[in-house]
């Protein structure tokens, strides 16, 4: 089974000028039902379906089954997606042999800076770079299926 190990973090500082590209990204969910979740993803001009189990214990490692889809597809499963639509700016930021995906959302997210950094392994040990923030990996506030349901912008 295809595993997602990954931990994410709050950004704190200045990243911009560390990234090597900048990625648009709209999202929804079909479903996000005990913990799993069925979602479409518009990467700039190429689509996606995604399929992710629920997390281990520490939030770490989880299933995940994505493929491409055709664009046109992809736009138009996004009309079955549940309300709230995930809209962001993905800067991969390179890291030693790892590469750091941070999003700055848009929309009703607006303000929320989040750095993914995927591993090989929960024990790999990766550079942590001085605009790396708060650790949030296993928050489920900072899951991506939550935030559309319970935007950044309407916590207290």
């Amino acid at each position: 089974m295809p595993q997602e190990i990954e931990r994410k973090f709050l950004v704190r500082g200045e990243f911009k000028n560390y990234a090597v590209k900048c990625l648009t990204i709209k999202q929804g969910y079909i479903s996000t039902v005990h913990g799993i979740t069925v979602r479409v993803r518009i990467k700039d001009n190429k689509g996606f379906l995604t399929i992710k189990g629920g997390t281990n214990t520490s939030g770490t490692s989880r299933y995940e089954w994505e493929k491409e889809i055709p664009y046109n597809e992809a736009n138009e499963l996004m009309a079955l997606c549940d309300s709230g639509l995930i809209n962001k700016s993905r800067y991969l930021v390179p890291a030693g042999k790892f590469t750091f995906e941070v999003d700055e959302f848009h929309g009703e997210n607006q303000g929320l800076l989040m750095a993914e950094i995927e591993l090989e392994s929960e024990d790999d040990v990766f550079p942590q770079p001085e605009w790396l923030g708060e650790e949030v990996t296993g928050d489920y506030r900072y899951y991506n299926s939550h935030l559309a349901k319970n935007p950044f912008t309407r916590w207290k």
